[in-house]
Parts: structure tokens; C-alpha cells; sequence
């Protein structure tokens, strides 16, 4: 006679060669698929890491929004931040599907025990760190993203595919800011290219370490969660700044950088990785304020959840009352 034990062996077997089909077949495995313990975790700490970082990404940016230099500018930043926090929002409902709740996943946030971009533990000493910011980590995000919006995840890949197309805005509206000022005063010039200088590496750093380091990506591209590697992802970014650098008429502050006709692809000076486990690992130039400023807003914003809250079940009580009269 065959154990309850044995069942449930044969029904894993099973349902784990459907998920490989389903990989191997490039489809989509949606919430209520059966998934890998492994797949699942992978994927709450992807997304929701990605989601920490929408929501910490706006305080590098609302920094500017009083000081933009006209109510033009202060629009535009001020749609650009409002975007973020949906991306965050649609990134968290994703992340929620898999069984994690919104509490947790921000309670993680604000005791440090989650991670985010570390691109967002810099400052925004100038108005040309908008350009910057615009062109290199938004463009970085979009050379990282769009091949997401065919991640292997359903929500995911949904989620994605408004993200990429709102982040393109924001690419563009960098890139206008550093030719504005390039095309303005001596003094303006050198901001913008002060701006290139200090972002260029961290925004390389964003597509995360060299592929024989990544702990994650191989999996993650077994499982189509990723479609390239790290260090693919930085090339084409390499490839895509370059021309764009030249309409700019800002230098990309690489000595090194030069395309290599054998190779096919961009040789480029080493990246300081030091820095970029100094800044992972809590010690960049802002990180203890951004953590800092997202508690304060989390503990100011209480009553407006509990006051939400009351009202979502003052709203279902009158919903069963009403439907317990018709009936």
C-alpha cells in the first residue's frame, strides 16, 4: 500500500517536472503554479529588494524638488518621484503574491536586514546630480529592466513592462538636463561634468558584481528571472554611453575605455569593487540617512494606515450588512 509519504513524493516529482517544462518551454509560472521552495525565495528577495530600492530612490531626487531651478523642472522631478513610489507599489503587490505581506517585507527595510540598490546611498550635492542621475542610473535601470518584463514570473514581467516605459521618461529627462547645462556657462559645464565623474562607476556597480562573483546569477538565468549576465548587462551599457557621451560632450572619466575591435565589446579600466562592498555593507556616504529618513517617514505615516485600515472595515461591514438585508 502506498504511504501518505510516498503520494506526496510522486506529487512533488511531478509537479517539479511540469515547473521544468514550463521553464524549458519559456513560459510563465504564475502565483498559483507550484514553484520551488528555492524559486520562490529567490524571487521575494529579488523583487522586493527591487522595490526597496524604487522607495529609497526617491529621497536621493525629493532632495531637489524645493531648488529646481524653474516650476518646469520642479514639475517634471516632481512626476518623476511620484513614479517611483508606484513602482515600488506595483513591485510590492508582485512581491506579496508570493506569500510574503507588505509588513514584513517593510519591516526588513527598516531594520537594515534588507538590501536596496546601493546607487541610492550617494548625495545629490548639485542640481546636475538630476541630469546625472537621469541619464547614468535611470539609463543603467533600463539596460538592467526591460529584459525582466520577460522574466519567467508572471506578476513580475507584468510589473515590469509599465516600469521600463516610465523609466525611459526619466532617462530622457536626465540626458536633457546635462545637454542643458553643457550648453550653458563655463561654470555650468564643469557641474555636469563634475556630476559624470562622480556617477559614472556606481552606475556601472548597479549591474552587480563580475559574473564569477554573482552568487545569484546563474540561477537566476537558469530559472529566466534573468536573461544576461552582469557583466553582458554592463557592456551594453558601456555601448549605449558612448555615442551618447559624444552628443553630450561629456567624457566618460575612464583613461581606459576603448572598443576592442578582436572582442567585439568595450575594454575598460577595473572597477573598484572595495567601494562597492563598502557602500553594500552599510558604510556609504548615506546610507545610516536614508535608513534614518525612511523610519521617521514609516512611523510618521502610522495613522494614516490605521486610519485606512478602519476604514476598509467599516466599509466591509456595511457591505455584509447590505447584503444580508437583500438577501
Amino acid at each position: 500500500m502506498t504511504s501518505p509519504a510516498d503520494l506526496s513524493v510522486v506529487e512533488n516529482e511531478a509537479a517539479q517536472a511540469l515547473f521544468d517544462d514550463l521553464i524549458a518551454k519559456d513560459s510563465r509560472i504564475e502565483p498559483r503554479d507550484w514553484m520551488p521552495d528555492a524559486y520562490r525565495k529567490t524571487l521575494i528577495r529579488q523583487i522586493s529588494q527591487h522595490a526597496h530600492s524604487e522607495i529609497i530612490g526617491m529621497q536621493p531626487e525629493s532632495n531637489w524638488i524645493t531648488r529646481a531651478p524653474s516650476l518646469k523642472r520642479k514639475a517634471i522631478l516632481m512626476a518623476k518621484v511620484q513614479d517611483e513610489a508606484g513602482h515600488g507599489l506595483y513591485l510590492y503587490s508582485a512581491a506579496q503574491t508570493l506569500g510574503i505581506t507588505r509588513e514584513e517585507m517593510m519591516d526588513q527595510l527598516i531594520t537594515g536586514r534588507a538590501r536596496y540598490s546601493s546607487i541610492f546611498n550617494y548625495t545629490t550635492p548639485t542640481w546636475a546630480d538630476m541630469g546625472a542621475i537621469g541619464w547614468l542610473v535611470d539609463g543603467a535601470a533600463i539596460c538592467n529592466q526591460v529584459p525582466l518584463c520577460r522574466a519567467s514570473y508572471g506578476p513580475y514581467g507584468r510589473a515590469m513592462v509599465r516600469i521600463c516605459k516610465e523609466e525611459s521618461f526619466h532617462q530622457r529627462q536626465g540626458f536633457e538636463i546635462l545637454l542643458e547645462l553643457m550648453q550653458g556657462t563655463e561654470a555650468q559645464r564643469e557641474m555636469a561634468q563634475d556630476a559624470v565623474n562622480r556617477w559614472y562607476w556606481p552606475s556601472l556597480m548597479m549591474f552587480g558584481p563580475p559574473d564569477d562573483q554573482s552568487p545569484n546569477s546563474a540561477q537566476s538565468m537558469a530559472w529566466n528571472i534573468k536573461r544576461f549576465s552582469n557583466d553582458d548587462l554592463r557592456q551594453r551599457f558601456v555601448g549605449m554611453l558612448v555615442p551618447q557621451a559624444e552628443v553630450l560632450g561629456v567624457t566618460l572619466p575612464d583613461p581606459n575605455l576603448r572598443f576592442n575591435d578582436e572582442t567585439g565589446q568595450y575594454d575598460m579600466s577595473e572597477i573598484d569593487w572595495t567601494e562597492f562592498n563598502e557602500v553594500l555593507a552599510g558604510r556609504g556616504p548615506a546610507n545610516a540617512e536614508r535608513l534614518r529618513r525612511r523610519r521617521d517617514a514609516h512611523e510618521e505615516g502610522a495613522w494614516v494606515r490605521e486610519a485606512a485600515a478602519e476604514y476598509a472595515r467599516k466599509q466591509a461591514e456595511r457591505a455584509l450588512a447590505a447584503s444580508g438585508a437583500v438577501a
